[in-house]
């Protein structure tokens, strides 16, 4: 029996490395948004301060490990085997749910997680005692720390509303004082402003996150504590002091310097706050493990009230988690893609949006543009001027000269501040708030208020952030089913069900490594080639490539369409669906991209711009089709209805062979660039449009004989319309192209 516990140990350390590499992909997202997103320093210069702040925060959870002891439920009413049995279904399912929300990107939280598998597995085994035992005079309110369990999650809810009041009105006044163009006020009052705000920090930071340290002294806190006024006026002094004279010297960019600061202080708070959701459970296994190990007691006998004393970490067990969640913050590129929703989320520029809008979404901007309007009548002109003037980005020089920013540095000097103060004075109060979603909803009040929420981009934003907060429930639910679920099965297969999760977990993350490694790679695709077309240098030479691949990937999927058609093949028609999806999904990137190239063209060039928006429109179009085309065959055939007749399906296969035939010549002058030859294509084009008539011609004969299906008939006739369509589509964005090409080469 004890090689069974060691086991268990062994395995709840093992998945405590996991969690971190798996948990900090996914909170990453906390503190590396700002920096990122304003672009302060290079990408190396972010992650080292992130990773000494991470180290540093590192020794403050120590208080945050009781939460996993005795936090959620009472351990002096559960054996030693039963708490194993918690743990280890806590542990298994937070691996799984924290990386299938890393995989899509989406922010979850990480303490949220962590209390409902905690509340689901001692539900679970606390019933499996009530059966068990049912001449017990208990209840699940005796082993569930109900009232604890409620006031976390009440924490947790209402520092989420807090969160996104405190950074829009945060934001707001902060805007108002220095507007877009701030340069000109910090002169005057940035390093006033700058102590301000790393004052903040300090206290926070410093003074309420001391009483959770591990290597304070109590007397040290004490003294802290007593003296808090006068380091708060000492500091807020020394600051200012130092960042006026530093302006003077060397014209110190402040918020840049608070940004950095914040980046250490707000990754420090995340490692004092969230280090207990990863390595808390493990710890407290480890410690029951020692406590049983000490004693001569049967395992399933033993009570756990050992538990619910205070128990100091040691200082190197947390600087060893700090260590492992630093390289993963290093090396984990799912950690990119969950701060990469965030960003887009929050970025002043509008453009393509990751998220589509929703009727709800769509409410709340009418019922926000209707308050607008009614605060407008009660506001003098000259007010409202004035209050437009420190919202009109065009002022801003940073956003000018510095184009692939998300957001300027004052707006990230805010988020990571008012974020770094919320979460840092919640951990001095021993209540684990969630980071992801104070800093999500710092982040979205501070957009809100900072008008990057405007009337192009707020109801793909809403719907996103809705997005998110659902995951958030989802995140409740899912960690209470999962863990209640499993810690259900492991306490009945016992060493049998250990093992089958185990495999389930590891066949779930190398999945999870694949989609999220595919996803990775078609947005970065796509990103190079919205990037690339911004140079007007190369913009000719990119744009005819980019064409040459559209017009080879629809002659091939056109094809595949038809020929799978004609097989009945569901399963290439399955396959083929996923390009047509991401083809249709590219298309539509580029055109939202149009204006990027547009804004950096030279203005003796701007009657090339029509052109190039006419070449995306008719790309647009021609994914369009495309999608028109396949989306009644799949659904036709999926269906089981009847095939296409001998005398159909020749006449199809002819008209797919003259359609390739038709965009091959299209990618022959593209390739040469030889125009001269536009006559015959569009003889040919006339060729073919003939061609296409007389089998619709054909089909209404067959029609009127009665020897075509109903279904068959009308699918037939749209494909033929539809291809008609791609081919007018595809002469045109010729046309529209050469046209670019003698404009561009003026």
């Amino acid at each position: 029996m004890e090689y069974f516990f060691i086991f268990v140990v062994v395995i709840l350390f093992i998945l405590a490395i996991s969690d971190l590499v798996v948990g900090v992909s996914n909170d990453a997202v906390n503190f590396l948004n700002s920096a990122f997103g304003s672009k302060v320093a290079p990408f190396r210069v972010i992650m080292i301060i992130a990773i000494l702040g991470v180290l540093f925060g590192a020794t403050f959870s120590n208080g945050m490990m009781e939460v996993a002891r005795k936090g959620i439920f009472n351990p002096g009413q559960f054996s030693f085997e039963e708490i194993m049995m918690i743990f280890l279904a806590v542990m298994l399912t937070d691996i799984i749910l924290l990386d299938l929300f890393n995989t899509f990107g989406l922010p979850t939280s990480t303490t949220v997680s962590i209390v409902f598998e905690l509340l689901g597995s001692a539900v679970a085994i606390a019933t499996v005692k009530l059966f068990k035992y049912p001449d017990l005079a208990h209840n699940i309110g005796t082993y569930i720390n109900s009232s604890k369990a409620l006031a976390i999650i009440f924490g947790i809810l209402l520092s989420v509303v807090i969160a996104f009041a405190v950074g829009a009105l945060i934001m707001y006044l902060t805007r108002i004082i220095f507007s877009f163009n701030y340069n000109k006020y910090l002169k005057y009052f940035g390093a006033l402003w700058g102590g301000l705000a790393i004052t903040a920090i300090t206290y926070f930071i410093i003074i309420k996150g001391a009483k959770g340290s591990s290597f304070m002294q109590e007397d040290t806190v004490t003294w802290i504590q007593n003296n808090t006024g006068k380091i708060l006026i000492i500091s807020f002094i020394f600051w200012a002091l130092v960042l006026q004279v530093l302006q003077w010297l060397i014209n110190l960019n402040i918020p840049r310097m608070i940004v950095l600061v914040g980046t250490f202080s707000l990754a420090m708070a995340f490692a004092g706050n969230d280090l207990v959701n990863f390595i808390g459970v493990p710890l407290a296994g480890f410690e029951s493990f020692k406590e049983w190990a000490a004693s001569d007691v049967d395992p399933g006998m033993m009570q756990m009230s050992a538990l619910a004393q205070q128990v100091k970490t040691p200082t190197y067990l947390l600087l060893i988690a700090g260590l492992i969640m630093s390289l993963s913050l290093w090396f984990s590129k799912k950690a990119r893609s969950v701060t990469q929703t965030t960003l887009n989320l929050s970025k002043q520029d509008e453009g393509t949006e990751q998220f589509k809008s929703s009727v709800l979404a769509r409410g709340v901007v009418r019922g926000m543009s209707g308050i607008s309007k009614f605060i407008k009548r009660y506001r003098s002109d000259k007010m409202r001027k004035w209050i437009e003037s420190r919202f009109n980005t065009s002022d801003s020089e940073f956003l000018k000269n510095n184009k692939d920013v998300s957001f300027d540095q004052l707006r990230a000097s805010i988020n990571l501040v008012v974020a770094s103060a919320l979460i840092a004075f919640g951990t001095s109060q021993k209540l684990p708030l969630s980071t992801t979603y104070v800093t999500f909803m710092v982040t979205m009040g501070t957009s809100l208020a900072d008008r990057a929420w405007g009337r192009e981009s707020a109801v793909y934003r809403i719907t996103g952030v809705m997005i998110v907060i659902t995951g958030w429930f989802f995140t409740a639910l899912a960690a209470f089913t999962g863990s209640f679920l499993i810690a259900l099965f492991i306490s009945w297969a016992g060493l049998t069900g250990i093992l089958i999760i185990l495999g389930l977990i590891l066949i779930i993350l190398f999945n999870s490594y694949r989609t999220h490694k595919n996803r990775v790679q078609k947005t970065k695709d796509a990103e190079d080639e919205v990037k690339a077309t911004e140079d007007e240098e190369t913009i000719t030479q990119i744009t005819k490539e980019m064409l040459v691949k559209q017009l080879l990937l629809v002659s091939s999927l056109y094809n595949k369409t038809i020929i799978a058609f004609m097989k009945e093949d569901l399963r290439t028609l399955r396959n083929v669906r996923k390009d047509v999806k991401q083809f249709n999904i590219s298309s539509k990137i580029k055109k939202d991209n149009v204006h990027k190239f547009l804004r950096h063209l030279d203005d003796s060039k701007v009657e090339a711009g029509p052109y190039y928006v006419q070449i995306h429109d008719y790309l647009r179009e021609s994914a369009h089709s495309l999608s028109y085309v396949f989306t009644p065959v799949y659904r036709h055939v999926d269906n089981n209805h009847k095939p296409l007749s001998s005398d159909q399906q020749d006449d199809l296969k002819t008209l797919s062979s003259e359609l390739t035939e038709y965009l091959n010549y299209i990618v022959a002058i593209l390739k040469n660039d030889n125009f001269d030859n536009m006559d015959d294509l569009f003889r040919n084009q006339s060729k073919l449009v003939d061609s296409m008539e007389s089998v619709r011609k054909k089909q209404v004969k067959r029609i009127k004989k009665g020897a075509a299906g109903t279904k068959a008939t009308i699918l037939y006739l749209d494909l033929i319309s539809e291809t008609k369509n791609l081919v007018f589509q595809s002469g045109n964005f010729l046309k529209a192209y050469r046209d670019f090409c003698r404009v561009m080469a003026r």
